[in-house]
């Protein structure tokens, strides 16, 4: 690369962090117009089938992104004259959702004599929640939850747990809140722990995720969020006709597509006498269904665009696909364009030259040549199957991956199958591990609701979803030995839905930098037409890459609603904001005060030993302690008094049954300091 050409790649890429410097994290103030409207914009979207109740499916839902827990005294809440939905599509062959939640909110103030938000059992702005519920595409609604319970936000133990506050416990708040729906959903609303993590400093600095020098962030570490939680039972989400037991575990009929929205009246009038008062048509001002897409696919210009039209606009507003057939981050992965300018990301490469004919660059064909050829007779890429969506026309190479993860789906035909058993010819029949193809709109989390539960204590479920069960498939001889369909672990992880655990910034680069065309037999440019192996090093490259930060701050709940409680004004995270290494666990501070100790371990998955390192900010007493998946206790590594400095605690695990653990550390008064995940291989 010459010196002209590092000079436009920095230039892109300055163009680049301003588009995207209110972005990338999931849908946290990811456009111009929703920055400003906090209480009306969508955060995040997750759908997944329960792992403690698999005949359901779980959608979480949330808003008003960057809560700080300590924001009094007025803490944030679900805004009202806003109409929250989320939408469900369960049949292609009928345009619009077949099912429609509807969440609208209101708020009492108990006691108008005080500024506190909570004092002698009272609450302010105490927030209640009506559900409607429309299986008619919004043509009408009936109620299905009259006065639903919002717990109060999480402002302290005096607030919370006191008798000069409501006496009780947030455990407590959180359960009380659960409740079920005339029609049988069970659902909860209220403040939660933020589940999403990433690294917004590094992302914005350029895209330098991981961090060339310094330690991984997470940004959303001690944030809160509002969350809209549900489950589902399966029966109720299929569409007419379909029996109540699928063929298998990748039948067709039972894809769903969810979205979620928020919508506002037109007319805001405001009084010097009164409340505003709200009049005109609804307008949608916020949507989301799969992450990041309006965050780092979507230009700064189109944004506010994409916001206010729905999935089933994308059909004839067709405007935006070339952003998905030819990425803009691939430009950051190609050395022949502005790979160079980006470190960070070198081992995500593009395909230039798979199998020695296919070009995936930007601007290049990809698999267009293939167009009308008997090759692809038959398979996805016929124009009479699929062809005329996947293969639109040159120049548009990503039209076979990216775009119909985002737009359709991905369904279980050739190509489209594991490149297990096709004998490198990526064109042949391999071993299937998606079908989630719904082919009605645009942007969605399309789920197949008939995939199995990967139980978190699998010693191989992954963040890595969908990637991770691609790589099993491949070189694990309990699934590659054959292309029958399998439960492969990981399955039912993101593209497909997308669980709490899921690394969706990892695995959305690894799908820019063509995981998935690798995965069905693309491979990478230094594999060799006829090679004994294609896990090269450009492939294992991408496997590997991450972007420092791997993990939640804290840990997922086992049984509904899942998210975490959410931080507490005067806990470990009030004042200050715990930042994560890439072992996922909080790794410093920022803000005005400091935890007393700070903790990492390494290595990290462990097999026998692992080492914990201690940063002790002034001196202390504490206890580590270890719990499983489901929350019970395990066992107590460390217990003691430390002065200030720094010291390592090596732990034999070798007896500890392999699986997912979360260390729990504790000062001498027991207030929890930090967590952590293990992963004991």
């Amino acid at each position: 690369m010459n010196f002209q050409h590092i000079k436009q790649g920095l230039l892109v890429l300055a163009l680049w962090s301003a588009a995207v410097s209110a972005s990338w994290a999931s849908s946290h103030r990811e456009a111009p117009m929703i920055s400003n409207d906090p209480l009306a914009d969508n955060v995040d979207l997750y759908a997944f089938r329960s792992p403690d109740n698999p005949s359901t499916i779980t959608i979480i839902a949330t808003y008003v992104p960057m809560q700080m827990p300590q924001g009094g005294p007025n803490y944030f809440s679900f805004g009202q004259n806003i109409r929250y939905e989320i939408h469900i599509d369960n049949d292609a062959s009928i345009p619009g959702d077949e099912i429609t939640y509807r969440f609208t909110f209101q708020q009492t103030n108990e006691d108008p004599t005080t500024f506190f938000n909570i004092r002698l059992g009272k609450q302010n702005l105490k927030t209640t929640y009506t559900l409607e519920k429309s299986t008619n595409g919004g043509a009408s609604f009936q109620v299905i939850v009259q006065n639903g319970i919002v717990p109060p936000p999480n402002v302290g133990e005096r607030s919370i747990e006191s008798a000069v506050g409501l006496n009780t416990n947030y455990a407590t708040l959180m359960n009380d809140a659960i409740g079920t729906a005339t029609t049988g959903e069970t659902v909860f609303c209220g403040t939660t722990d933020d589940p999403f993590f990433v690294d917004l400093g590094g992302i914005f600095d350029l895209g330098d995720a991981p961090r060339q020098n310094g330690t991984p962030v997470d940004g959303l570490a001690c944030m809160n969020v509002s969350s809209i939680v549900m489950q589902i039972p399966i029966i109720s989400l299929l569409k007419a006709g379909v029996p109540a037991s699928p063929i298998n575990i990748l039948d067709p009929n039972y894809v769903i597509g969810v979205w979620a929205s928020a919508s506002r009246q037109q007319i805001r009038t405001l009084s010097s006498t009164g409340d505003p008062s709200y009049s005109g048509n609804w307008i949608q001002v916020s949507r989301l269904g799969m992450p990041l897409t309006n965050e780092a696919v979507i230009p700064v210009g189109k944004k506010d665009f994409w916001n206010s039209i729905t999935p089933y606009d994308e059909i004839t507003e067709t405007t935006m696909d070339g952003y998905f057939f030819n990425p803009e981050l691939a430009l950051y992965m190609d050395d022949s364009l502005f790979g160079g300018a980006v470190p960070a990301f070198s081992a995500l490469r593009i395909q230039r030259n798979s199998l020695q004919g296919f070009d995936f660059g930007n601007g290049q064909d990809g698999l267009f040549a293939l167009k009308g050829s008997p090759l692809v007779a038959g398979t996805a890429l016929d124009d009479a199957v699929f062809g005329t969506l996947l293969l639109p026309g040159a120049g548009q190479p990503r039209s076979v991956d990216l775009w119909p993860i985002f737009h359709t789906g991905v369904p279980n035909v050739r190509p489209y199958q594991l490149a297990t058993g096709k004998n490198g010819d990526p064109l042949a029949a391999g071993k299937p591990f998606i079908n989630n193809f719904l082919p009605n709109g645009g942007d969605m989390l399309r789920l197949n609701m008939a995939v199995p539960v990967t139980s978190r204590t699998d010693a191989n479920f992954s963040s890595l979803g969908l990637i991770q069960a691609a790589v099993l498939g491949l070189t694990n001889p309990a699934y590659n030995q054959n292309t029958n369909i399998q439960s492969i672990p990981n399955m039912d992880g993101f593209p497909n839905g997308r669980r709490l655990e899921d690394d969706v910034t990892r695995i959305e680069l690894q799908a820019v930098s063509g995981a998935v065309l690798a995965a069905i037999g693309l491979w990478y440019d230094d594999y060799t037409v006829g090679g004994a192996n294609p896990v090269t090093p450009d492939l294992l490259g991408v496997l590997t890459y991450t972007t420092g930060v791997e993990a939640n701050d804290v840990a997922f709940s086992s049984t509904f609603p899942y998210l975490a409680m959410p931080q507490s004004g005067t806990g470990a995270c009030g004042g200050s904001l715990v930042t994560s290494t890439n072992d996922g666990f909080p790794g410093g501070a920022l803000g005005f005060s400091q935890k007393p100790v700070l903790m990492k371990n390494y290595p990290n998955p462990f097999s026998g030993q692992t080492t914990f390192k201690f940063q002790v900010n002034r001196a202390t007493k504490m206890n580590l302690r270890i719990y499983d998946l489901q929350g019970k206790f395990v066992t107590e590594v460390y217990q003691g008094y430390q002065p200030e400095g720094e010291f390592t605690y090596d732990w034999n695990a070798a007896v500890l049954p392999p699986g997912m653990y979360f260390a729990y550390l504790y000062d001498g008064n027991g207030g929890l300091i930090q967590t952590g995940k293990l992963i004991k291989q």
